[in-house]
C-alpha cells in the first residue's frame, strides 16, 4: 500500500502569497477565515505531486515550470462549481414568458440566430438547462422559426472537460420533468451504471470556451442577445464586481437580458441595465 505524503500545514505567509496571487489574477476574494479551506483544497496537489510544504508549493506554483504545469489544477482545485439543472426555475419561466417573445418580436437579427451566454457554466447544468428551454420554446412555436446557440464558458478546464462529456448522475438530473429525460437525455446500455448522456443534437447547440473573468477582452466578437451569469460574482469582492459586470454588459446588445443570481445585487452600480424582474435586467 503507498502511503501518503505528510504535508505541513499551511501557515499565514503562504496563505497571504496564494490569496494575493487568487485575487490579482482571477479577482476572487479568499478571506483569512478561509484559510483552513484553501488549505484543505490544494493538500490533495501537495500529495500528489509529494511536495511536503505549502511553501514549496508557492515556489513551484511561481516558477516557469509551476506556471505552465500547475496553474490548470491550482485553479480546478480553488473554484466552486456548485450547480444544478434548472435551477432557479423562475429565471426559465420568465425567459419563455417575457425575454424571449420581446427579443423575437423587436429584434430581426435575434430570430436568424439567439444567443445565450452561461457566463461561469461549471460542469454544463446551465447551458443544458438552456439548450433544453429554448428548444421546447422552439418546438412550441414552429411559426417562428429561429435559431439559436449557447455560449458557455469557465474557468476551470476540469468542469468544462465535464460539460462536454455531457454525462451524468441519474441523481443529478432528478429536477429535469420527466417528458423532458425522455426527450433529450440518453440511458446507458449498462443499465447498473446509473448514468445518463446529453443527446447529440442538444450538445451541439452548447460551444463551450475558457474564460477568466478578469480578461480585459472577453473575445466575444457579437453581441449577444441574453446572458446567465449567476451566483459566480458573490465570490468577488465589490469593485472587481462592477468591472466585471462592465464588461459582460458590453458583450450584451441593447434590449438584451442579464440574469443574476438571487443572492446578487447590482444596487448602486453605474450600469446600463434596468430591473425588469427580480435578478433579472434589460440593457438600455
Amino acid at each position: 500500500m503507498e502511503l501518503q505524503t505528510n504535508t505541513v500545514a499551511m501557515n499565514q505567509k503562504d496563505f497571504s502569497r496564494l490569496s494575493r496571487f487568487i485575487h490579482a489574477e482571477y479577482g476572487i476574494m479568499i478571506p483569512p477565515v478561509k484559510k483552513i479551506l484553501l488549505e484543505s483544497r490544494l493538500q490533495k496537489r501537495l500529495r500528489e505531486l509529494k511536495i511536503k510544504t505549502f511553501k514549496d508549493y508557492c515556489d513551484y506554483l511561481f516558477s516557469p515550470n509551476g506556471k505552465s504545469s500547475e496553474l490548470t489544477h491550482f485553479i480546478n482545485q480553488i473554484t466552486t462549481n456548485k450547480t444544478d439543472f434548472f435551477r432557479e426555475p423562475n429565471h426559465f419561466e420568465f425567459l419563455t414568458q417575457e425575454a424571449l417573445p420581446n427579443l423575437l418580436k423587436n429584434d430581426r437579427s435575434a430570430s436568424s440566430n439567439l444567443t445565450v451566454w452561461s457566463a461561469g457554466c461549471s460542469s454544463g447544468e446551465e447551458p443544458y438547462t438552456l439548450a433544453i428551454v429554448l428548444s421546447e420554446y422552439k418546438s412550441r412555436n414552429q411559426n417562428l422559426k429561429f435559431n439559436f446557440s449557447i455560449l458557455a464558458t469557465d474557468i476551470s478546464h476540469e468542469v468544462l472537460l465535464k460539460a462536454k462529456q455531457a454525462v451524468y448522475k441519474q441523481s443529478t438530473v432528478e429536477p429535469i420533468p420527466l417528458m423532458l429525460k425522455k426527450k433529450y437525455l440518453l440511458k446507458s446500455k449498462d443499465k447498473n451504471n446509473g448514468v445518463v448522456k446529453i443527446i447529440p443534437e442538444l450538445r451541439q447547440k452548447v460551444q463551450l470556451g475558457k474564460l477568466n473573468f478578469m480578461d480585459k477582452d472577453y473575445g466575444i466578437k457579437k453581441p449577444v442577445n441574453v446572458i446567465f451569469c449567476r451566483n459566480v460574482l458573490i465570490y468577488f469582492d465589490r469593485p472587481t464586481q462592477e468591472t466585471i459586470l462592465t464588461r459582460l454588459c458590453r458583450c450584451l446588445k441593447k434590449g438584451g437580458y442579464f440574469f443574476q443570481g438571487h443572492s446578487e445585487s447590482i444596487n448602486g452600480m453605474d450600469l446600463p441595465l434596468k430591473s425588469v424582474s427580480p435578478t433579472v435586467y434589460q440593457k438600455i
